[in-house]
């Protein structure tokens, strides 16, 4: 099997534990490396991105998805970026006291409030994503198209296993008459919702 070469030397580093039985090899684990580059990824840890704004990635993660898809709704940011209700609620609430987004009034519903960027937040917003578009030319930069095309089709299948695989074992829970939390009851939703 084919490692990259920085993978090899990394995982030369650290030699699996002889304690245990068939420890896990993170190096050859697909979630756990997934993981890793998506820490790597955070927003927050970009020198760049910080001279912009310091936020946390909720936050960074939530006016990004107010200022793309505005207005919308808290429990469709959740679902879009799969941060759970609470998270988002938080980040809502830090990003109204910075005086970044607003509320928008629902005529459906009242008592449903869209989000929407305030100048300031716009402002952000816009200075956020002229950054996040240099990152990703670099990023993109190691990979050919047909890659970049492959590697998107396989984010989506993972996204869409992981999701029913998730569901299925809260459902499971509840099938067995077991208390699950809130946020495994989100991602009965979230699959609900994906497989109308």
């Amino acid at each position: 099997m084919h490692k990259y070469r920085i993978t090899r030397k990394r995982k030369q580093a650290f030699e699996l534990t002889e304690q245990l039985e068939k420890p896990l090899d993170l190096y050859d684990h697909l979630p756990f490396q997934i993981a890793v580059v998506s820490n790597l990824l955070q927003l927050n840890r970009d020198v760049a991105i910080r001279d912009i704004i310091e936020l946390e990635p909720r936050e960074l993660r939530t006016i990004l998805n107010i200022g793309s898809y505005m207005p919308i709704k808290a429990a469709d940011i959740a679902y879009q970026s799969r941060l759970d209700s609470y998270t988002v609620s938080r980040a809502v609430k830090t990003l109204r006291s910075l005086e970044m987004i607003d509320s928008a009034p629902n005529d459906a519903n009242k008592k449903v409030k869209y989000l929407v960027l305030t100048e300031k937040g716009k402002s952000v917003y816009q200075r956020l994503c002229h950054e996040i578009n240099e990152r990703t030319r670099e990023l993109e930069s190691v990979l050919e198209e047909d890659e970049k095309l492959t590697l998107m089709e396989l984010l989506a299948k993972l996204e869409d296993k992981t999701e029913s695989m998730l569901a299925g074992h809260a459902q499971s829970k509840l099938s067995n008459k077991e208390t699950i939390t809130a946020d495994q009851r989100e991602i009965i939703r979230w699959w609900k919702k994906s497989n109308k």
